[in-house]
């Protein structure tokens, strides 16, 4: 019963109306403060930016960022799939000239392999004679055909397989 008393007196009302008073006015004096240390804190951003607002320019480089870091991960995304894709291209070339025929009298015949990442492909032999000309083409598994290759087939494939990418032509002398 002694706080409800306490509750209901004038003493007690009076110092809660001096405390609330009390509260409001330093309620305005932080508020004037923040006011003041917000116009001060916009005064340096601009000071910092060289007149232009430092804070704008940092919200345009981190969009830009961003925007950047997004790009940069497709740009990763594209090159694997890209990545995956060439290993099924032709990758490795090989190419035998040879004669023949003791009759034709040059290397106008040709053995030429072309092959993927996993020596994987095709073997083509052009055959040159003065009366006609054929090609030929085996498949070729894993550096293999199924088929029974010629030597300069053969030679053709090993130095496919052998390339790496550099392309060279060289004369092979039949034996006949």
């Amino acid at each position: 019963m002694e706080i409800m008393q306490l509750l209901k007196s004038d003493t007690f009302l009076i110092c809660y109306a001096v405390l609330s008073i009390v509260l409001l006015i330093g309620f305005f004096v932080l508020l004037v403060k923040t006011s003041k240390l917000n116009k001060r804190y916009e005064a340096f951003m601009k000071k910092m930016g060289n007149g232009k607002d430092i804070q704008e320019d940092l919200e345009n480089y981190m969009y830009r960022v961003d925007k950047v870091e997004k790009q940069n991960a497709e740009i990763l995304s594209f090159c694997s799939e890209l990545e995956e894709n060439v290993s099924g291209c032709i990758q490795k070339v090989g190419i035998v000239r040879y004669n023949a025929f003791k009759d034709t009298g040059s290397d106008l015949s040709f053995a030429l392999a072309m092959l993927d990442e996993n020596d994987t492909g095709v073997v083509l032999n052009g055959i040159y004679s003065r009366e006609m000309s054929n090609i030929y083409a085996k498949p070729v598994e894993k550096g293999k055909s199924s088929y029974t290759v010629s030597e300069e087939e053969q030679q053709a494939i090993d130095r496919a397989i052998q390339s790496k990418n550099i392309y060279q032509v060289k004369d092979v002398k039949k034996r006949n």
